[in-house]
């Protein structure tokens, strides 16, 4: 009896070894949680012939892991944080005096750390038999293989979210980089006694959907913009950059604005799907006549201010947005004559939208207050940054920032 007792003894030994080596030969040859999962379902029914088995595991909630083909049906009122949660040792179900278990024996809880990782239910475990039952001698070992099995494919998860994470980082990098060639050298923009252009550019993000340029087209004419698409990320970023790539191309050719807007909405319409679109205004100047062409594709409108009359007037006329229907079905070209010395601020939604602690917008009441007055549009910009605390790290600002102003002299 002692020799046969010591052979099963030497018997189950090598089978724990043979299992514990079968488990974690699959989580180092990186096989999925699928594999993995099957090798420790075949453990527990086919080698150790439990008779009923279900597993609770967590990753970002409880989720049902295994069931043996006789255990179905026979767990749907289980709530895993009332029924299981709380049992940190193997407890006999009928301890536990709860209805829903009755058709267990044995909870097995595993835990990493000071959490619960999983819950084993056991089944049909027969203690009839003479002796103590052997399912009821491998608890321990269904536990051990358990808690190996389960934190290896957490850390399988984190593993991947990491890599995920890495791999979106870089995205963001390159998006990034996109985005800062989109931006132009503002120090290249005329300051002299015709035009004086600034600009003031803060992004929410690493990426940001915001776009602005200003372009020389001769001796008298000059051409500005600035944009906003829908959207952020590396689609908001590729589809801003060919924005921005045909949009120089066009220039080149003299095109006039109205056109300008057809050709630009049917490009932005073939990359973009449907799925974003972008709002623009555009304007052309001749220093010459001092008059002022724009149209507002679906965009904040500008303020413009005339310094002597201390007017104050919106430049609205344009059309739908580019990209947001197919064929832009009207576009109406806005033309104003500059007599006087004045100033235009262009700006985004991020600044339209800023609210205060009350949730009162007050972005453009601030942006009307500072600009209201004969300064600069230097002077006025820090005079904004001044009173709405536009910088990095401020709370309240939930979106990239974009502020183009131009002094006509």
């Amino acid at each position: 009896m002692a020799i046969n007792s010591s052979g099963k003894r030497l018997k189950f030994c090598n089978f724990k070894l043979d299992a514990l080596l079968e488990i974690t030969t699959a989580i180092n040859e990186n096989l999925s949680v699928d594999k993995i999962l099957e090798t420790y379902k075949h453990i527990l029914l086919d080698e150790l012939k439990l008779g009923k088995v279900v597993v609770f595991a967590k990753t970002f909630e409880w989720e049902l892991i295994l069931n043996s083909s006789s255990a179905k049906n026979e767990h749907p009122g289980i709530d895993v944080e009332k029924d299981l949660s709380g049992h940190e040792e193997i407890t006999s179900t009928s301890s536990t005096q709860n209805t829903n278990l009755s058709a267990y024996d044995f909870i097995i809880p595993v835990y990493h750390d000071i959490n619960a990782i999983a819950y084993v239910l056991i089944g049909d475990v027969d203690e009839e038999k003479e002796g103590v039952s052997p399912t009821i001698k491998h608890l321990r070992f269904i536990q051990t293989l358990t808690n190996i099995i389960f934190v290896a494919i957490e850390n399988k998860r984190l593993y991947e979210e990491s890599l995920k994470q890495e791999r979106m980082k870089k995205e963001m990098e390159l998006a990034s980089q996109m985005q800062s060639m989109l931006i132009p050298d503002t120090s290249l923009f005329p300051k002299n006694n015709i035009l004086n252009i600034t600009s003031f550019y803060l992004p929410h993000f690493e990426v940001g959907g915001d776009y602005f340029d200003f372009e020389k087209l001769s001796d008298t004419d000059y051409f500005f913009c600035i944009a906003d698409v829908s959207g952020k990320g590396i689609s908001a970023a590729l589809l801003m950059s060919n924005f921005q790539a045909s949009l120089k191309a066009y220039l080149n050719t003299g095109i006039k604005l109205p056109e300008l807007v057809r050709l630009l909405n049917i490009r932005v319409v073939d990359s973009a799907k449907g799925e974003k679109f972008i709002t623009f205004f555009a304007g052309k100047y001749n220093s010459e006549t001092r008059e002022l062409q724009y149209i507002n594709a679906g965009h904040n409108a500008p303020f413009l201010y005339d310094k002597k009359t201390k007017t104050l007037q919106e430049l609205k006329d344009g059309c739908p947005g580019i990209g947001m229907l197919d064929e832009i079905p009207f576009i109406n070209e806005g033309f104003v004559n500059v007599v006087n010395a004045s100033k235009l601020i262009c700006f985004t939604d991020g600044l339209a939208e800023l609210e205060n602690d009350n949730k009162e917008e007050i972005g453009l009441a601030e942006l009307e207050k500072c600009m209201s007055n004969e300064k600069s549009v230097d002077e006025n910009f820090i005079c904004l940054q001044k009173t709405l605390n536009l910088k990095k790290g401020n709370p309240a600002l939930f979106d990239d920032i974009t502020i183009l102003g131009i002094d006509f002299l």
